[in-house]
This record gives structure tokens, sequence and C-alpha cells, in this order.
């Protein structure tokens, strides 16, 4: 097949789990060879949804997906499924070549080997998966997909929990890529280095709209579509209200004058179908306050010593951090070193070297989004959150985090990951914590909601430790302290 012909074409896909409510309507789009693109759309619009019907995990309600003869394709997932978990390297790697061939694969060992190598990591072939860290995992489930060497590589949030280094690695390794690629990401600067186009999920339409240039430009020629449609949006609201006003006033005249107030009437309802919605996806969250458990004083964390992993093996090291009020700690060092595990152990208050203050509550973001009860309803996952407070004000606040609606009845394993972020923020705010532990929290959040983020945790007023692999994030929020567990 030539370069520039189609190697994947939507033609009128619709694909809903509720038929009221499908999430891609009459969608129309194709992708050529060769080619790197970008979805774009708010969490929840369906993005890791396309990719399901790409790889045939969901089938059309209505529609035809065009896949072209013997094309393989291999999909990279947000987070490794914790059935995978339990296997080692080699059964992970096993399970993945099994998606892309019916027959046992022989002499895996040196293709694991050479893949791992691709995506700069070094494993043990029977060490468990779980035991990696966030940014390891991540590395795992590229080389999952890279082992099936298909000819379209569909990517979904590759850059969460990479540290720099796996980020500038991962850049460089799709600059070089000369198949087809399909990505999903927030991490604009990521995007815009390879991005040839953008697939555009408009969540109020449920169409696709196909954009052609790297990801900057199409943010811009979104950004001056939506500003016509605003413009457009506010005189047709004017021709509405004259013609209504206008109907009103012939209709009380009575007469042949009515037939002139039906016709101003039939204008107006034109006007108001001529109307453009304001895209929902380009709504961020309110402004939050994360408020801090009141009546705390005095040293809240001491941290005299930790464990980091160095060369697989675990290390014990020194320290002297004190964390008072409004203090906030900044953990750093490279994928694997044992951030997420020294995090985990810190909220659990069981972390060796580590005292905090008696009857502090702890707030813990964690990464994987563990510490939801994924077979909760979102609004019983707020209330356990709330407590005693009004149902009123937790549906505010829920509200703020773009909480709404039938969300609210959803259960937790069945949102997005972003969505997941949303409501584990919305936790914090009602929980309001002495001491707030977060882990990655920018992960597969919308690049719109971060800057408002970063701002919350700037202001928190209690103590914080925060681990983050992006610096421009990071730069936002007050650190009082570092520890590098490399030093």
């Amino acid at each position: 097949m030539a370069k520039d012909e189609a190697i994947l074409r939507f033609n009128k896909v619709s694909f809903g789990h509720d038929d009221k409510k499908p999430l891609l309507n009459e969608v129309d789009f194709s992708i050529r060879r060769g080619t790197k693109t970008t979805v774009m759309g708010q969490n929840g619009a369906g993005k890791s949804t396309l990719f399901g019907l790409i790889t045939k995990e969901f089938l059309p309600g209505n529609g035809i997906i065009t896949v072209v003869n013997d094309v393989s394709i291999a999909l990279s997932r947000q987070v490794i499924p914790r059935e995978e978990l339990d296997l080692t390297v080699k059964e992970f790697f096993e399970k993945a070549l099994s998606r892309c061939t019916e027959k046992k694969v022989y002499d895996i060992d040196p293709k694991i080997d050479e893949t791992l190598e691709i995506v700069h990591l070094k494993a043990p072939h029977d060490k468990i998966i779980k035991s990696f860290s966030g940014g390891q995992q991540a590395r795992l489930l590229l080389a999952s997909a890279l082992i099936q060497n298909p000819d379209l590589l569909l990517l979904d949030e590759p850059t969460n929990n990479l540290d720099k280094a796996g980020i500038e690695h991962l850049t460089q390794f799709l600059i070089g890529y000369d198949k087809t690629c399909i990505v999903i990401s927030h991490d604009a600067g990521f995007l815009n280095s390879f991005t040839d186009g953008v697939l555009y999920l408009d969540v109020f339409t449920r169409k696709i709209e196909q954009y052609t240039g790297n990801y900057f430009d199409v943010r811009e020629q979104i950004a001056i579509r939506q500003e016509k449609e605003n413009r457009k949006n506010a005189q047709l609201i004017k021709e509405i209200k004259d013609n209504r006003e206008k109907a009103n006033f012939f209709a009380n005249k009575g007469g042949k004058l009515r037939l002139v107030a039906k016709k101003m009437r039939e204008k107006a309802d034109e006007a108001e179908e001529d109307k453009v919605e304001i895209r929902r996806e380009d709504k961020t969250i309110r402004s939050f306050v994360i408020p801090s458990q009141a009546d705390i004083a005095g040293i809240i964390v001491n941290i005299s010593s930790f464990k980091a992993i160095k060369n697989h093996k675990t290390v014990q090291k020194k320290t002297n951090i004190e964390l008072w009020r409004g203090e906030h700690l900044l953990l750093k060092g490279p994928n694997g070193i044992g951030k997420s595990s020294l995090l985990e152990l810190i909220a659990k208050n069981e972390a060796e070297g580590t005292k905090i203050a008696p009857n502090i509550n702890i707030g813990y973001y964690r990464q994987d989004f563990s510490t939801l009860n994924f077979e909760d309803t979102v609004y019983k996952s707020l209330s356990r959150a709330a407590e005693t407070q009004s149902e009123e004000l937790m549906r505010n606040i829920a509200a703020g985090f773009l909480i709404t609606g039938d969300m609210m009845k959803t259960k937790i394993g069945d949102l997005s990951e972003g969505q997941k972020g949303l409501v584990a923020f919305a936790r914090l705010v009602l929980q309001k914590p002495g001491l707030l532990i977060l882990d990655e929290p920018t992960n597969h959040i919308n690049f719109r909601h971060i800057p408002i983020i970063a701002e919350a945790l700037n202001k928190y007023s209690g103590a914080m430790i925060i681990v983050s692999h992006v610096p421009d994030f990071v730069s936002k929020i007050k650190i009082d302290k570092t520890l590098d567990l490399e030093d």
C-alpha cells in the first residue's frame, strides 16, 4: 500500500454504552499510513473508547470501521490491568504477544530484552509486575505494545508516570518511528514534537473533527473557530430577541398582523436552531481550595531516614526533614527509586524513619486511584468523604469538578482515568486533611485543569508531600523543602 493511502477509516460510526447518550455519533475520519495523530478531548469524551473500537474491544452500534487487510494493531494502555499485576515480566509479555498471534512464541527472552532496551528498562524476567514503580510500569506498557511489532501503534497517555529522561527518550523514539501511530496525551510539549494531525472529540456534538498540522497549530485553529462561533451566537441571540419582541407586538395588534407575528416567531426559531452550542469540553474546573485540618500546630512530619532502590537493591539513607503547617516537600528521583513506595508507607503511617504527629488527618492522592473503591458510585464515594457535611455542600464541590448528573450515579470503576482524578480531588476538598500526600496528581488530567490544581496546591495551608515529574506544574507550587532520593 502507498504511504498516503488510508490504513484506518471510520464511516458514520456511532457508539454508546447508553443508546440515549452515545459517546460517538456518526463519526467520519481516516488515518494515513506512516502518520502520527493526536487524539484531543475532555476527560470522559470517549478517547479511550475510540481505541477500544479500533482494537475491536467494542463494536459500533452503527457505521463501518475499515482496517486495511493484514494491518496489525497494538495498544499501549493507560494502566496495567489489576489481573496482570501478579504476572512475571515474562508472563506479561507472553500475554501481550498472544493478542497478536495464536501460535505459541518460542525463545521469547531475547525479544523481551530487545524491547526493554528500546524503552530504557532493565528487568529480570521473573520479577513480578506490581513490584515495579509507576514509571517502570509505564515503560512496560509501551514495551508490551512494541514487542508485537504492529503496523498501527495506539498509545493511551504514554507519558504518565514517566520522569523527564523517560519522556525525552519516548519523544525521540516517536520522532524516528516510521509506522502509523495514534496518541492520547495531555502533555502539549510532548505532542507537538511529533504530531502530524489531530482528531478532536467534541463532547457535546459527539463528533470527531480532523485537523492537519502540529498540535499547537491545531489548538490555535480550534480557539479561532470557537471565537467565531461565540460571535455568531451573540449576533443570533440579538436577532432572536428582536424577532420575539416584534412577534409579541404584532400578535397583540390582532387581525392580519398575527400572520406577521407568526413569521417573526418562525425567524426566531430558525435562528435558535442555527446557534452553535459552546463546546463543553472547553470548560475547566472551578478554582478550589483544599481546606486544611483545623487546630494543628508544631511539627506535623519528621523524616529522619528513608529507603531507596539502587541497582535493584534496597538501601537505607539518612536525612533530617521537618514539615510544619504550611510547608510543602517535593520528593525527587528517577523512576524506580522508590518514591511511590515511600509515599504509600507515609500515608499508612508505616514508614520506617518517619514520624507523623498524633491525630493528623491524611489525604492521599494515589496515582493508580486505588484509594477509591471502584465498586462505589461517585455519589457514595463523595458521601464517605463528606461525612457530616451537608449534601448541598458536597454537590456544590462536586459540580466545581464537573461532576454532575449521571456521573454521580456512575461506578468509580466505569469512569475514565481523568474523571477518577477529579473525583479524588473533590474527596480531598471534603476530607480537609492536615497532611496532604500527592503522587503524580497531573496524570490523566486535562491540561486545562492543571493550572487550577497547581493554584490550589500552592495555597494549601497544611503540610504537603508531593511527587511530580512535570516541572512546569511544580514551578507553580510553593516548595519549601526537597528530598532527592538519589542523593
